[in-house]
């Protein structure tokens, strides 16, 4: 402990004596509780510098000195954490307006990382503008245009694409249903023969013991798993699935959850369950209050309109049942416990925007539904902190002396009551702090009229 106090006060003494960094690039935050998200620990009334996008220094606040000239926020009785990452989700549009909207979004709820799931050309573009600090919004990590059914003729043709993505600068494949076996390995085996990852949707033709055999680097929504865990003699050919399978609740053998959890681990394969996605579109939440909750506001009526009438259709199926869509919850909940139980990592995602998932917002449902899951809230906010600069091998997600300045302060301790991560007094964006008063004028900007 000693020799790390010492280690801590000559980064800070190096900094303080640098003249590489400008007064009024240096932000500290005096008095703050810090949760560093390597562990599961509170650090009491410390004192964090950032200079420059960067964490330069965390003491005790009786012993580091503010620098002359540096912003300060007063951290008492608040506590302070990594940004947030939204590991699904969807740049719908990159007219400067929509980029806006959907970017306010995202960092006025604390989410500072989103990684693109379904990309086009010009969210290259739109990645170093994230990343340069020109255009205001959270850094993107982003896919290609989809591999799907449509897009790929045949196993040469995947090999093709997966090649010229690589090559375009995409970070990772998406994968969309359609595929069939031949398509899917050959996309599996040339990606994983040049470096880029893939991830996404697990084809039928393929399912999830295949996908993990291939090293998928992501699974999202849990794809496949329930058809995974059908009965030898019910492959579920011809039967009604409903969304992502959970019709087929009723007849999986959940007693083979542990294994196939243990076999994600064993392969290396992570999940963003998106389940506050499934699970709103499923449940018997009434209709009139998911188009009342409060974000609903930051969305047009048109969209709005949309997402009520999908969900209408799915609870008005012929083949739809209450029951089993209940059991589908509680499974799928199981599911996610047993993966991180066995150790397959999980990362946070809600699938926004999509069906009553307003971006950002559904971030913090999803939290509360890991939790209820059976997750800790340090576990929970774990999937969307730690694990993520883990996955994606970033310098974020930590709060740590050198790691990027993405963070995060609250009023209240999101350890105690999960709740309390969407109790933003701020947030730092890239070394940039937004007060909770100029990300709700900045919120404000995009409400709608109901």
């Amino acid at each position: 402990m000693i020799r790390q106090t010492q280690k801590v006060f000559v980064l800070f003494w190096l900094f303080i004596l640098s003249p590489v960094f400008a007064a009024d690039s240096v932000t500290v935050f005096v008095n703050v509780n810090v949760l560093p998200m390597s562990s599961d620990v509170v650090l009491m009334q410390k004192t964090v510098v950032v200079a420059d996008g960067r964490i330069v220094s965390i003491g005790d606040v009786d012993s580091v000195p503010v620098p002359k000239g540096a912003f300060v926020v007063d951290g008492t009785d608040r506590f302070l954490m990594p940004g947030l990452a939204e590991m699904h989700a969807h740049v719908t549009s990159t007219a400067p307006a929509q980029v806006e909207r959907l970017s306010t979004l995202f960092v006025a709820n604390g989410v500072t990382t989103i990684r693109g799931m379904l990309g086009r050309p010009e969210h290259l573009r739109l990645r170093e503008q994230l990343a340069d600090g020109d255009i205001f919004g959270p850094r993107l990590i982003t896919s290609g245009p989809s591999f799907n059914g449509r897009s790929v003729s045949s196993a040469a043709d995947a090999r093709r694409m997966v090649r010229a993505q690589q090559t375009t600068g995409y970070d990772f494949i998406k994968v969309h249903p359609g595929l069939n076996r031949r398509e899917f390995d050959a996309l599996a085996m040339t990606a994983n023969e040049i470096g880029i990852p893939f991830a996404g949707h697990v084809p039928v033709a393929s399912g999830v013991r295949e996908a993990l055999r291939n090293r998928m680097a992501t699974i999202d929504h849990l794809d496949g798993y329930f058809l995974a865990l059908l009965p030898a003699s019910d492959d579920g050919a011809g039967g009604f699935g409903g969304f992502f399978d959970a019709m087929l609740a009723a007849n999986i053998d959940a007693d083979r959850i542990p294994e196939i959890a243990a076999a994600t681990a064993a392969a290396g394969t992570w999940n963003v369950p998106t389940e506050i996605l499934v699970e709103q579109l499923i449940d018997d939440t009434p209709v009139a209050e998911l188009r009342l909750r409060p974000e609903t506001r930051y969305v047009s009526r048109a969209v709005v309109n949309g997402w009520v009438a999908a969900k209408e259709s799915q609870l008005n199926d012929r083949n739809y049942n209450a029951e089993t869509a209940a059991l589908a919850i509680q499974l799928r909940r199981r599911l996610i416990l047993e993966l991180h139980r066995a150790g397959a990592g999980l990362l946070l995602g809600s699938d926004a925007p999509q069906s009553f998932n307003v971006p950002g917002f559904s971030l913090h449902r999803e939290l509360k539904v890991l939790v209820e899951a059976g997750l800790t809230p340090y576990e929970a906010l774990r999937t969307g902190t730690a694990a993520v600069a883990e996955f994606l091998g970033s310098n974020t997600g930590l709060v740590a002396v050198g790691r990027d300045a993405d963070l995060v302060l609250l009023d209240a301790n999101p350890l105690l009551d999960i709740g309390n991560s969407n109790r933003i007094h701020g947030v730092m964006l890239r070394g940039s702090w937004l007060p909770a008063s100029e990300l709700a004028s900045r919120l404000k900007k995009f409400e709608v009229a109901r």
